[in-house]
């Protein structure tokens, strides 16, 4: 009963301002599945936005525990650097970590374009932000059809692709909604159905933000997603389809000292930088580069609570130094807060919930990962593995063929999946 009370309570809540926004789905005409591609499996892979990696055992989400235990679940996931939200959405689906798919944070600069990239702004719809090939690009160059009820990138014509069936994004289209709307895919003639879904959750990391991780908002949250993605299954279970699931989060959450926030340094001359970021990274960007060398050297000097990189010598667990592709989006210094530190520049009222520290040594901010279906194995626990891995376990459940380097590995699809 309390489930069904949380779900009805999001739902009247979008109802109040749904006529507000764009709801409508879009549909790209004349796309159908081979022949060939009419005979794969289904893959639904759904993101809960900031659902930590023990956020189901903590809250008892008594529907993902047992969905997973009946399939596979990993001790934990481990987001890309910088752990937030439109990096590693979009890195699962590329194999790729973000100073190689190209979104390096949620907003950045970029020196050749001279502007910044926002996730707020229309720029989250320019195709030239996006590198990589994410899964739904992917599958359709393979005349496999998909659909997206949310995604990062998804809304952006990547190599000139949408996915078939696709909604801007939005917060006020009622749960309800979009389970039928899977449920009608599903339904869909075997030429035009899609194969793979994506879904998303913004509910968990919204209350993580504005009460942090141990508060009854995020017990809520968690119990909002468990029960929803139990109505999912089950009303998928009514089209006949066996049908492979894969439930995973971008990062986790924690609760940083925002009491005595560090402030910008004070050696800092910010008339010769573009500053970008706040809260977890700070990028600086030399509008003349002979300036770098002497700005990092009084930074170092004065650094406490955080660290101070150039581009070239981050360190390489973080998979953030210069690329060949992307070294424009990241800054020529780097300042990271030491957990549980965090920058405000800008004086702003901080919220008690953060993500975005170096997931390797901060676990707060590592995800979760849960799969179950006929392509997977049963009662298998796996150990922890970075969240590129999703990208070639997803093409090999669809048989997607690539030959273009990523840098997740298959070792997750091995451990995971059957063996034909």
């Amino acid at each position: 009963m309390k489930n069904y009370v949380l779900l009805l309570l999001y739902t009247t809540c979008a109802l109040t301002v749904f006529a507000q926004v764009d709801t409508i789905q879009k549909v790209v005409p004349g796309r159908k599945n081979s022949h060939e591609q009419q005979d794969k499996p289904y893959v639904i892979l759904i993101s809960a936005d900031g659902f930590r990696y023990d956020y189901a055992e903590k809250y008892h989400a008594e529907h993902l525990l047992e969905l997973s235990s009946e399939g596979i679940k990993a001790s934990s996931m481990i987001p890309s650097f910088p752990s937030v939200t439109f990096p590693n959405h979009y890195s699962m689906v590329t194999g790729l970590y973000p100073s190689h798919e190209g979104l390096v944070n949620n907003s950045f600069y970029d020196r050749k374009q001279n502007k910044f990239y926002s996730y707020k702004g229309k720029t989250a719809l320019d195709s030239i932000w996006y590198g990589g090939t994410p899964l739904w690009v992917l599958a359709e160059q393979q005349q496999m059809v998909t659909a997206s009820f949310y995604w990062v990138g998804s809304e952006a014509p990547i190599k000139g692709i949408y996915p078939t069936y696709y909604y801007k994004y939005n917060d006020v289209i009622p749960i309800g909604r979009r389970i039928q709307t899977v449920v009608n895919w599903l339904k869909l003639p075997p030429e035009t159905r899609p194969h793979l879904i994506t879904f998303y959750f913004p509910q968990v990391d919204h209350e993580g933000h504005k009460h942090g991780p141990d508060s009854k908002e995020v017990a809520n949250a968690v119990h909002f997603v468990d029960s929803a993605v139990y109505e999912l299954a089950k009303a998928v279970k009514t089209t006949g389809l066996n049908v492979n699931y894969i439930f995973v989060s971008d990062h986790g959450m924690t609760s940083p000292d925002i009491d005595h926030p560090i402030s910008l340094p004070a050696t800092l001359d910010t008339s010769k930088y573009i500053v970008s970021g706040d809260g977890i990274l700070v990028e600086l960007y030399a509008k003349d580069p002979n300036n770098i060398q002497k700005t990092y050297e009084q930074l170092k000097k004065e650094a406490k609570d955080y660290e101070v990189y150039l581009r070239v010598n981050v360190p390489a667990r973080l998979h953030y130094a210069k690329s060949d592709d992307w070294h424009n989006r990241i800054g020529d210094i780097l300042l990271i807060p030491n957990w549980p530190k965090v920058f405000n520049l800008y004086n702003r009222k901080m919220d008690p919930g953060w993500h975005g520290y170096d997931p390797i040594t901060v676990k707060d901010m590592q995800a979760t990962f849960y799969a179950w279906g006929p392509g997977f194995k049963q009662h298998t626990q796996v150990p922890a593995f970075h969240n590129v891995d999703i990208f070639p376990l997803v093409s090999q459940i669809l048989g997607l063929n690539y030959t273009f380097k990523v840098d997740g590995t298959k070792q997750l699809a091995h451990e995971v999946l059957f063996k034909k």
